[in-house]
C-alpha cells in the first residue's frame, strides 16, 4: 500500500472513489440521527422507556463521538486517514445490526454508544481523505458536494425515517445502514490503494486522549444527571480534568489537541460560536418530535415532513452565504444567521396545544434559514484564521465544537426534562408536564443563541479568512 502526503498527483477514479464514500458516509450519518429522533416515541412505546432513558439513545451516540473525535483525529494522522475511515464504517455497519436486533433499551443505548465511535472514526476522516486527493483549485466544488451530501441526510431523515418508522418498524432504520456500509467498505477495497498519513512516525498521546475523554465523559454525564449531587461531583470532577488537560497539552511535545490555537481570536470566538449555535438548536428536531406526535397526535411520517422545513431551508442557505462570506465580511453574515436563529427560537417558546401548524412551520423555516446563514461563513472564518499547516486541526475542532455542542443540546433537555418529569413513561397524564418541558427548553436555548450573538460579533474584523483566497 503506497503512503502519501501529497494528493494531487491522483487519477480521475480515485477522486471520485474518495469523493462517492465521503459522501455516502456524510449522507448516512445526520440521517440516521434525525431518523431516530423521529422513531424515540415508537420505540420508548416498544420498551417502555421514559423521556430520560429515551433520550440517552441520541445522548449517547453523540458523547461517545464527542469523546472519540479528537483522538481518532489524531490516530488517523499517524496511522492512515483510509485506515481509520475503513474500521469506522465496519463498526458503525456492525453496531447498526446490534441496534437493529436490541432486545431492550439499555442494549440499543450501549449499541449507539458503539455506533458513535464509528462515527467519531468516519467524521475525522472522510473529509480529510477529500481534501487528500483534490487539488486546491477543485476541492471547494468536492467540499460543497459533500456538504450537499450531510444536508441532504438531515433533510430526507425525519420523512423517510417517519415513513420506515410508521410501516416497517423503528428496527427497519437501523437495518438501511447495513447495504451502506457494505457498499463504502466495497469501494474502499476496489477503488483506494492509497494511504494519507500526515504525521507518520510521530507519537500519540496517549495520556492526553485519555484525559481528555474521562473529562468530557465526567462533564456531559455530569450535566446530564443534574441536579443530583452524583452530578455536581462529576462535573467538578470534570472542569478539572479540563485544566489538568489543558496543562498537560501545552507540556507534551506530540499534543492530541493543539490549545495554543486558541490564543487566536477569530478561531476561538468562532469556535465558540459554533459550540453555542449547535447547543442551541440540536434538540430542536427531538423537541418537536415529542410535541408533534404526544400533544398534537401526528403519526410519525406526518412529523417527519412537518420538520424537514429546515434542513431544506439550510441546504439551499448555506452554500450562497458561503459564496457570500468569500466577497464580504463573514463576520456580519454569521452574525445575522445567530441573529435569526434567536428569533426563530424565541416564536417557539409560545408553543401550547392550540399552536396552528403554520406557525410551526413558519419557526422551522426561518430556523433554517438562520443555521444556513451562520454555518457556512462561521466555518469558513474558523479555516481561513489559522495557518494551512493546522488546517487539520481547525476541522477536527469544528467537528468537536458541532458534537459537543450537539451532546450539550440534548443534555439540556434532559436535565429539563428530569426536573419536571422525572424518571416517568411519556403517558398523556403527563402531557402538560412534557410541554411545559419543552417550552423551557426553548427559552433556554433563546438566551444561549443571544449571548451567541455577541460571542459571534466580538470575533475581530480582520477578515484573515480572505488571506488563504488571496494568496492563491
Amino acid at each position: 500500500m503506497k503512503t502519501t502526503d501529497n494528493s494531487f498527483k491522483v487519477n480521475n477514479n480515485v477522486k471520485i472513489a474518495a469523493l462517492l464514500v465521503a459522501s455516502i458516509a456524510s449522507f448516512f450519518t445526520p440521517f440516521m440521527g434525525t431518523s431516530v429522533n423521529i422513531a424515540l416515541p415508537t420505540i420508548g412505546l416498544d420498551f417502555g422507556a421514559d423521556a430520560i432513558l429515551l433520550n440517552w439513545i441520541t445522548n449517547g451516540f453523540l458523547l461517545a463521538a464527542a469523546i472519540f473525535a479528537v483522538p481518532f483525529g489524531r490516530v488517523a494522522d499517524i496511522h492512515g486517514m483510509k485506515k481509520i475511515f475503513t474500521y469506522g464504517i465496519i463498526i458503525f455497519t456492525v453496531a447498526s445490526l446490534f441496534c437493529a436486533l436490541s432486545p431492550s433499551s439499555f442494549i440499543l443505548i450501549a449499541s449507539r454508544i458503539l455506533q458513535g465511535i464509528g462515527s467519531a472514526m468516519i467524521f475525522v476522516t472522510g473529509l480529510a481523505i477529500v481534501t487528500s486527493v483534490y487539488p486546491p483549485k477543485h476541492r471547494g466544488k468536492a467540499i460543497g458536494i459533500n456538504v450537499a451530501a450531510v444536508y441532504v441526510g438531515l433533510s430526507l431523515g425525519p420523512v423517510i425515517g417517519g415513513l420506515m418508522t410508521q410501516y416497517l418498524g423503528w428496527r427497519s432504520l437501523f437495518f438501511l445502514m447495513i447495504p451502506f456500509g457494505l457498499l463504502i467498505v466495497g469501494i474502499v477495497f476496489w477503488k483506494l490503494h492509497d494511504e494519507w498519513a500526515a504525521s507518520r512516525g510521530e507519537k500519540f498521546d496517549f495520556i492526553g486522549s485519555i484525559i481528555y475523554s474521562i473529562m468530557l465523559l465526567m462533564i456531559m454525564y455530569g450535566f446530564s444527571s443534574l441536579p443530583k449531587i452524583e452530578g455536581w461531583v462529576m462535573l467538578m470532577l470534570g472542569i478539572i480534568g479540563l485544566l489538568a488537560f489543558i496543562k498537560w497539552e501545552l507540556r507534551t511535545e506530540s499534543p492530541v489537541f493543539n490549545i495554543r490555537l486558541f490564543k487566536n481570536t477569530e478561531f476561538t470566538f468562532s469556535s465558540m460560536a459554533a459550540l453555542i449555535n449547535y447547543s442551541a438548536t440540536f434538540a430542536v428536531s427531538l423537541l418537536l418530535s415529542y410535541y408533534l406526535q404526544y400533544i398534537k397526535g401526528f403519526e410519525p411520517h406526518a412529523a417527519g415532513l412537518i420538520l424537514v422545513f429546515q434542513p431544506i431551508l439550510m441546504a439551499l442557505t448555506a452554500p450562497v452565504a458561503g459564496r457570500m462570506s468569500d466577497r464580504f465580511d463573514a463576520r456580519i453574515i454569521a452574525t445575522a444567521g445567530m441573529a435569526t436563529v434567536t428569533i426563530a427560537l424565541f416564536t417557539l417558546t409560545f408553543l401550547d396545544v392550540n399552536t396552528p401548524l403554520t406557525d410551526i412551520i413558519i419557526g422551522l423555516v426561518v430556523l433554517g434559514l438562520g443555521f444556513g446563514l451562520f454555518s457556512s461563513p462561521n466555518t469558513n472564518v474558523i479555516m481561513g484564521s489559522v495557518e494551512r499547516k493546522f488546517y487539520g486541526v481547525a476541522s477536527a475542532t469544528v467537528s468537536t465544537m458541532r458534537l459537543i455542542g450537539q451532546t450539550m443540546s440534548i443534555g439540556i433537555a434532559t436535565l429539563i426534562f428530569a426536573l419536571f418529569m422525572g424518571r416517568v413513561q411519556i403517558t398523556p397524564e403527563q402531557y402538560p408536564s412534557l410541554l411545559e418541558s419543552i417550552q423551557l427548553c426553548f427559552v433556554v436555548f433563546t438566551v444561549l443563541c443571544f449571548v451567541g450573538i455577541f460571542v459571534s460579533w466580538y470575533r475581530g474584523n480582520k477578515k484573515s479568512y480572505q488571506k488563504e483566497k488571496k494568496e492563491k
